[in-house]
């Protein structure tokens, strides 16, 4: 069998300045007796007679173009051009070519030439964009399929090939034989049409496909495509198209065209992402045609759908029909996702167009009242159709939610279903509530709420979400990590937690619960702050880090970095006073020496407390936890912990002794020495047990068990306490830092400023008046 790389097309220019075509064949080089030397020798795939029989010349020019086209002149005005169909053989003969002329094969002309003879060239040159197609017949349609898969490098020749195709009624031809071939089990002639189907295909041009994908012979086209050459055995599409993806009604359509339009979409789907294969890099864009008939057909059908209000008007009527069958609300609910589905690849006035249609029928409460229902098949359609909404306006949806709050108990609030059907989701994987923690982080994004003087949205909507709903929310959190299932005496042992929640399910549901709390700890800073405060939240959260499940220690870890990461006096003292430091420290220790994601993130949040130097904390780690952690040298945190400890203790030993010092001096010049007296003694009561630092904790110290008796809706302030700020007066305590005065304390006190909180409050006006006095912090 002759070598497919050497087909070639000859062409003549003749005298005229004609193109005449010779034929098509394969060529040798071949030692010529009758010449006496090297010749190019064509012989003809129909018959084996010679097509070409050129002698190679020594000093005849010769040309090499595009990678496919060898270019001489035999004669005065008598040129020859080679076609080759495949450029691995026309580099062959062009190597040959330059053998025996003595050149290097990397030139493109074998000689010098003219100025005169170089435009002659580019002339003969244009014959790579004449496109002829032979005969629509069996015999040649491995020649047809050539030509259609050698235009794809030039877009001349893919235009012309469009043209002709289009212009001749070539493709009916095609498809006429496709029936003869499949008749008479023509095997080759069936891959060879796969070929030229796909080729055109990947002309992309939309003239074509709206001759294949008309309704006489799309169902033609896919069966061209079933005979794919690398297949041991043709796929029965056409039978899947027919009889087993049926077209399901849900309400009975009139518009004839709609439904054919319907029809072809999904079979011109099918074709794009089943029957073609998946396009490299360089065929990708030859797809974008086919791509772009899909797009505009589904917008044609969702304008359609859209425009007949009666249609969708009796769909929502039977989705809110209480005795409707399941299956029905089923075929419902999958109709809208899909109509939904259809509308996020189209442009954004046409998308928000059908939402907005949606939204006004009533589809939230739709949705809220199939989300309850049993079957899985229609809560996941609902969570989709949510998805689509969500994205498309959150506002809307927060707007539904905020009016039916004077309607609804909190156990009925639509984003309260959603959250339960979250918490119950039985996906192992819980896959569902992964996509349902998705939409409520979007509605709870602060980014997206409108907020103008006209309309105070984000402060409704916070104030509802977490006076009615954070409590459901955190409800699976609490229960973890109650003392029914975890003895809180054994947080800052060694102990293993008795009766922990292992289950991986619950493990991944409490993970995805701390990542929206901690979510919530950055974008809601007060409303965050109060709970977190009134719920001794984080001393739950940091229980579970004795799970035996990583990732669920990573986000409590996470949740607390948030925390620490706002800078935030008032979180600053609730980990001091709650001494909350003490699970992260033994997590280290568990840990061991294995260096591990674990090992970096609790390293990394010690290192982040020494680089951004908060000194509380600073003060409060070193005191506690320094014997402990002292043994860790591989990397220096501690040991720099250490030292802007011992920095700061200098400082503010300085601080007294130049104080002391300018206050003596005012005495000597305007007092007396008991009048000084009086004055220091003033001065330095309160701060006089903080200027003596107290000695490190050893390690037994450290890890005896402490009872801690915790109060959930309030959390008590010790009488007197240190602030670990290493000098500062008592009057900088716990209850300084949440802006409110110690009992009995006359002294100015300095007061904490929180933007964020100042910010919040002014949005939420009537709504959330933030309280004079905030919760004070246990021990």
């Amino acid at each position: 069998m002759a070598d497919p790389r050497y087909r070639v097309n000859v062409h003549l220019l003749n005298e005229n300045q004609q193109w005449v075509a010779l034929g098509t064949g394969h060529i040798s080089s071949t030692y010529d007796e009758q010449f006496q030397g090297m010749s190019l020798l064509v012989r003809s795939d129909s018959d084996g007679s010679v097509i070409l029989r050129s002698q190679i010349l020594p000093d005849r020019p010769y040309r090499k173009h595009q990678e496919t086209l060898i270019v001489w002149y035999e004669a005065e005005k008598r040129g020859m051009v080679l076609n080759f169909q495949d450029p691995a053989g026309c580099q062959d003969i062009w190597e040959e070519i330059c053998q025996v002329q003595g050149k290097d094969p990397c030139v493109l002309i074998t000689q010098d030439i003219s100025d005169e003879s170089e435009e002659e060239f580019d002339e003969m040159s244009e014959i790579s964009y004449v496109i002829e197609l032979p005969d629509c017949e069996l015999d040649r349609l491995d020649q047809i399929a050539n030509i259609v898969t050698s235009v794809h490098s030039s877009p001349i020749r893919r235009e012309r090939l469009a043209l002709m195709l289009k212009n001749e009624a070539y493709i009916q031809k095609l498809l006429q034989l496709f029936h003869t071939c499949e008749n008479l089990g023509n095997t080759e002639g069936l891959y060879c049409l796969y070929e030229i189907i796909k080729g055109i295909l990947l002309l992309n041009k939309a003239c074509l496909l709206d001759i294949m994908f008309s309704d006489e012979h799309i169902m033609d086209v896919v069966g061209c495509l079933e005979y794919d050459p690398d297949l041991d055995q043709p796929k029965r599409h056409r039978d899947y198209l027919i009889h087993n993806a049926k077209f399901k009604e849900v309400i009975p359509m009139t518009n004839s065209e709609l439904k054919q339009k319907i029809h072809q979409t999904y079979i011109v789907q099918y074709i794009y992402d089943i029957l073609l294969p998946v396009p490299n890099m360089f065929e990708e864009s030859l797809l974008s045609t086919l791509a772009t008939f899909i797009f505009y057909n589904k917008a044609e059908i969702v304008s359609t759908l859209q425009k007949d209000h009666k249609f969708l008007f009796e769909a929502f009527a039977q989705l809110r029909d209480e005795t409707i069958h399941e299956n029905r609300r089923c075929e419902l609910l999958f109709f809208f996702k899909e109509l939904c589905s259809f509308s996020q690849a189209l442009q954004p006035e046409i998308k928000d167009e059908l939402l907005e249609t949606l939204t006004q029928l009533g589809i939230l409460p739709v949705l809220k009242i199939v989300m309850i229902r049993d079957n899985l098949q229609v809560r996941s359609a609902a969570a989709d159709i949510c998805a689509y909404l969500v994205e498309y306006s959150p506002s809307k949806i927060r707007e539904f939610i905020i009016s039916e709050a004077h309607l609804c108990n909190d156990s009925d609030l639509f984003i309260n279903v959603i959250i339960k059907q979250m918490i119950c989701d039985t996906d192992p994987e819980l896959g569902g509530a992964a996509h349902l923690m998705a939409f409520l982080r979007t509605l709870l994004d602060p980014s997206n709420m409108p907020s103008t003087p006209e309309k105070t949205e984000r402060s409704e909507f916070l104030h509802l979400f977490y006076k009615h709903c954070m409590h459901i929310l955190v409800a699976p959190l609490l229960a973890a990590t109650s003392k029914h299932n975890c003895e809180e005496d054994d947080i800052f042992g060694y102990e293993k937690i008795k009766n922990c929640p292992n289950n991986n399910q619950t493990a991944q549901l409490l993970a995805l619960i701390l990542e929206l709390l901690t979510f919530c700890v950055e974008h809601h800073t007060y409303y965050m702050r109060n709970y977190i405060l009134n719920k001794d939240l984080l001393r739950k959260a940091l229980i579970l880090m004795k799970s035996k499940h990583t990732h669920l220690i990573l986000c409590a870890l996470r949740f607390m970095r948030r925390m620490i990461g706002l800078k935030d006096e008032v979180y600053i003292c609730y980990i001091i006073e709650g001494n909350l430091f003490g699970p992260v420290v033994n997590a280290l220790l568990d840990n061991g020496t294995r260096y591990n994601m674990l090992n970096s993130a609790i390293l990394e949040l010690f290192e982040y407390i020494r680089v951004e130097n908060i000194k509380s904390l600073v003060s409060h780690i070193v005191e506690k936890f320094y014997n402990t952690l002292e043994s860790i040298r591989y990397v220096q945190t501690f040991q720099g912990l250490k030292i802007n400890y011992e920095q700061e203790r200098y400082t503010q030993t300085e601080i007294r002794k130049n104080l002391h010092s300018v206050l003596q001096n005012i005495v000597v010049c305007t007092g007396t020495e008991e009048e000084m007296e009086v004055k220091e003694e003033m001065c330095f009561t309160e701060g006089a047990e903080e200027a003596d630092m107290p000695p490190l904790e050893d390690d037994d110290e450290f890890m005896e068990t402490k009872r801690t008796q915790e109060h959930e809706d309030k959390i008590d302030s010790p009488k007197r306490t240190s602030s670990g700020d290493l000098g500062f007066s008592s009057s900088y305590s716990a209850c300084a830092a949440i802006g409110t005065s110690s009992p009995g304390d006359n002294s100015v006190v300095c007061s904490v400023d929180h933007p964020d909180d100042e910010k919040e409050k002014e949005e939420d006006e009537e709504d959330e008046t933030s309280p004079k006095k905030k919760p004070h912090l246990s021990s």
